[in-house]
């Protein structure tokens, strides 16, 4: 009796996960095809458009960019960051704004000494003690650059958005300047750099990003749907941030979010504002100008961070966000995949459970000298159709992999699958603990992760 439960146990689970599987395999299929399609009609149709001529895209149109630095006990990394930023940028009106907290010492005294060398970089304390929100520092960084143009009589074209670590690109600066006198907001690629001690836990961070800025953002922008943005990388027009703070009661970011730069990308696109994902060739055929850093390299710090990025876009975000109007489709589809992980995950879960069940199935009928019952043709048909779509999986991301990093990591895409989805599984359940808290009234606070930056980041290039 206990084989024929194990049996029974086993295929219902095998055909709940196969049916879930296909629906999730056929909807990233959809997101392959579109994407080829608008590929291949970029290439079929790029011969017959007017090259704009150098002069204009040498030209940088005049405006000040202002970065947005949050910074939470970043006294390791900041004063790098800075320095490197001020030496990379070929840019030259643009000033860096640094919020800290007044329990942070540490931090303050880093940047202080950087703004004492450079009067680029300017140092924005906070009035509550820390960590609230990321959102809640920026809107710190907010009300300085106010009180500056009003006292110094400027007026900026854009906000820029970067972490403590991130090693900035020396052409970022001119790319928004341009981009942003015909965009609301413009998003750069992320490319994490492969960590020389983690090269599956900080290595799966290079394989999603390269999938998903080179792909589904390209096919969310061709679809007309929201456009999320990274929270770093990515630039916004002041003018826009400037009506969302009067729609928010004067805060342009909302201090209660934990994804604050995700539900700002969808913000931006109700309102109107015309979003941009910015793939530009640092020079031509080279790679594309693009921010890059460390990504977390140890298993605990990964959990935590895709449990916040799973709390605030599944769970906290859905209720959050809600959806677009009736009638915007390719918008409700974006979102919907954004949170099928509340699905895909306890799908993954019964999916290992199946095979755990086949290995204890087949152990039971060896020592039971019985024959393994066989599975429904139909069953059989759905598991080979699933193989398939994971084999194409597989054969994207590393496509898009080797792209980006080229053949090496673009090998190590497929062992690392198995790496993102162990992660996710943890990540999903400290993420049902934090969105618990929040539904009981608990205050979100800026749950980050540590951070770290090259020694030599002029080597750091992909």
């Amino acid at each position: 009796m206990l084989i024929v439960a194990i049996d029974a146990i086993a295929r219902e689970a095998t055909l709940f996960a196969a049916i879930w599987f296909l629906v999730g395999g056929v909807d990233d299929l959809l997101v392959d095809l579109i994407y080829i399609a608008r590929r291949t009609h970029l290439r079929l149709f790029s011969r017959f458009r007017t090259p704009p001529a150098a002069a204009t895209l040498a030209a940088v149109p005049p405006g000040r960019i202002i970065l947005f630095v949050a910074a939470w006990d970043e006294a390791r990394v900041i004063g790098r960051m800075l320095r490197t930023a001020l030496a990379r940028f070929e840019h030259d009106d643009y000033a860096i704004y640094v919020g800290t907290y007044p329990n942070d010492p540490a931090t303050i005294a880093a940047v202080a000494a950087v703004a004492g060398e450079d009067p680029r970089v300017r140092l924005a304390i906070g009035g509550a003690p820390g960590p609230t929100t990321k959102a809640d520092c920026l809107n710190t960084l907010w009300r300085a650059l106010l009180r500056d143009e009003a006292a110094e009589g400027f007026a900026a074209l854009g906000i820029v958005l970067h972490d403590a670590e991130d090693i900035v690109h020396a052409q970022e600066l001119g790319i928004y300047a341009r981009w942003l006198q015909h965009h609301a907001t413009v998003q750069l690629p992320v490319m994490p750099l492969p960590h020389p001690r983690s090269r599956f836990v900080a290595g799966h961070y290079c394989d999603e990003f390269a999938e998903a800025h080179a792909k589904q953002l390209v096919v969310r922008q061709a679809l007309g749907a929201g456009l999320p943005l990274a929270g770093v990388g990515c630039a916004i027009r002041r003018d826009m941030l400037a009506a969302i703070a009067a729609a928010r009661g004067g805060s342009p970011f909302d201090a209660t979010s934990l994804t604050e730069d995700y539900e700002l990308g969808l913000t931006i696109n109700a309102m109107g504002g015309k979003a941009a994902l910015a793939r530009v060739p640092e020079r031509p055929g080279g790679p594309p100008v693009a921010v890059r850093a460390y990504f977390p390299d140890t298993l605990g710090a990964a959990v935590r961070q895709k449990g916040r990025w799973l709390t605030g876009i599944a769970l906290a975000g859905w209720d959050r966000t809600g959806w677009r109007r009736a009638v915007h489709l390719a918008d409700h589809w974006m979102r919907m995949r954004d949170r099928r992980a509340t699905l895909a995950l306890p799908v993954l879960a019964i999916a290992y459970c199946a095979l755990l069940l086949w290995g204890a199935s087949l152990a039971a009928h060896v020592m039971d000298r019985s024959a393994i019952p066989a599975l429904d043709p139909l069953v059989e048909v759905l598991l080979w159709t699933n193989i398939a779509l994971v084999g194409w999986r597989l054969l994207v991301r590393a496509a898009f992999v080797h792209r980006s990093y080229g053949w090496r990591e673009a090998l190590w895409s497929a062992p690392r699958v198995f790496v993102g989805n162990y992660i996710a599984l943890l990540a999903a359940r400290r993420a049902i603990g934090l969105y618990a808290r929040i539904l009981l009234g608990a205050a979100p606070h800026w749950d980050k992760t540590d951070h770290q930056f090259p020694d030599l980041p002029e080597q750091a290039a992909l």
